[in-house]
């Protein structure tokens, strides 16, 4: 075959690759989206308006759709969302407000059933197999246990922590329970639903946090500090403090914290942190402890949470930036379909194959190393 010849057979496959329609889709045939939960700064419908906003992860985070949600006052206002959790298992998604859970199936989009609690709701976290829910009162003194397919509840756990923040061990055993009253983290047995210890104390009272795949190390953030400390969720002793280094603490617009976010990625290669008053995130190489600062970034707005896609690609602070993770660039901002910024503490991954919930990602930036697939 002459090279003029190769030449334009070269040039002609080229040409109609560039033509062929382009694939959402990844290689694995998942669509991937980002399901974010509004208003998820406090009730602030500026950032994003009232439902469930979807994205197109593959397509640089277009705007796709909002499905309807309930979560009302009785005067019929949207309340705060105060936590958003999915299911691969079962194929639902569910939303706590300050006073309701309510069930969504996310083939058919439709609101299954609301509940409302006397105790109010704050950030809940769902069993792996979609079973089960820990649902914390609002800053108050339980943690409701709930039965993920019709709301009642099962049993009660009283830690008098100031109920907070929920997370599902990956292995589906353990659950940790952070009250924003108390230094101590909570971690309860989630077979027969009792508390089982505590590791701490820490500094002040646990705010956001999240766990190693392995479940050996968690990550707290406190009040007062403008960095993290770690504990041995094993032994149930703190075993570092970490400030971050360059930056000051300053006033912040909610939360009252300095820094009210922190993330591994997937691989735990590295941590995020929010920084509030400097409209920062700080990041820390994980592969070295304690962990080591190396990098910060700029984002629109004060951060107040963080979380990540399910492979780690992408980083997602609570201001609405799409961050790519490996080389720290803004790729794109999240915008609703009036073109409003849409900021929210609320947002997770979730993936379709074949028109089924292949897999779901979660609301902390939980460490993935030897944990099951989500």
């Amino acid at each position: 075959m002459s090279r003029i010849r190769s030449h334009s057979i070269a040039l002609l496959m080229t040409v109609l690759f560039a033509m062929a329609p382009a694939v959402a889709d990844d290689s694995t045939g998942l669509q991937r989206r980002l399901y974010v939960a509004a208003p998820g700064i406090r009730d602030y419908l500026e950032y994003g308006g009232h439902g469930v906003l979807v994205f197109d992860v593959d397509a640089g985070h277009r705007f796709l759709k909002r499905i309807p949600t309930a979560g009302l006052d009785p005067a019929g206002k949207p309340l705060n969302v105060k936590g958003v959790v999915a299911s691969a298992a079962t194929g639902k998604l569910y939303i706590t407000t300050t006073r309701q859970l309510m069930k969504l199936d996310l083939v058919t989009e439709a609101v299954e059933w609301e509940r409302a609690y006397p105790e109010g709701c704050d950030r809940l976290a769902i069993a792996p197999d979609g079973r089960t829910i820990y649902l914390p009162s609002l800053e108050g003194d339980i943690w409701n246990v709930v039965d993920a397919a019709d709301g009642r509840v099962i049993a009660k756990i009283e830690p008098k922590s100031g109920a907070h923040n929920t997370v599902f061990g990956p292995n589906g055993a353990e659950v940790y329970l952070a009250g924003l009253k108390s230094p101590w983290l909570t971690v309860a047995d989630a077979h027969n639903q009792g508390q089982t210890r505590r590791v701490g104390p820490f500094a002040a009272g646990v705010r956001p946090f999240t766990v190693n795949g392995a479940q050996t190390l968690v990550f707290v953030n406190v009040n007062e500090l403008l960095g993290f400390e770690i504990g041995d969720l094993k032994s149930g002793k703190k075993l570092q403090r970490v400030e971050v280094t360059g930056f000051s603490k300053g006033p912040t617009k909610r939360h009252g914290c300095p820094s009210h976010g922190v993330a591994l990625t997937p691989d735990e290669s590295e941590l995020w942190l929010a920084d509030a008053f400097n409209s920062r995130l700080h990041i820390f190489d994980a592969t070295t402890m304690p962990p080591a600062q190396r990098d910060s970034i700029e984002v629109r707005d004060q951060p107040g949470w963080i979380t990540f896609g399910i492979d780690g690609t992408y980083a997602y602070p609570s201001t609405g930036e799409v961050i790519e993770a490996k080389t720290r660039r803004i790729v794109a901002t999240l915008q609703d379909e009036k073109g409003r910024a849409v900021h929210s503490e609320k947002m997770l991954e979730i993936d379709f194959r074949d028109g089924k919930v292949a897999r779901a990602g979660d609301q902390f930036g939980l460490g993935r190393v030897g944990a099951p697939t989500p």
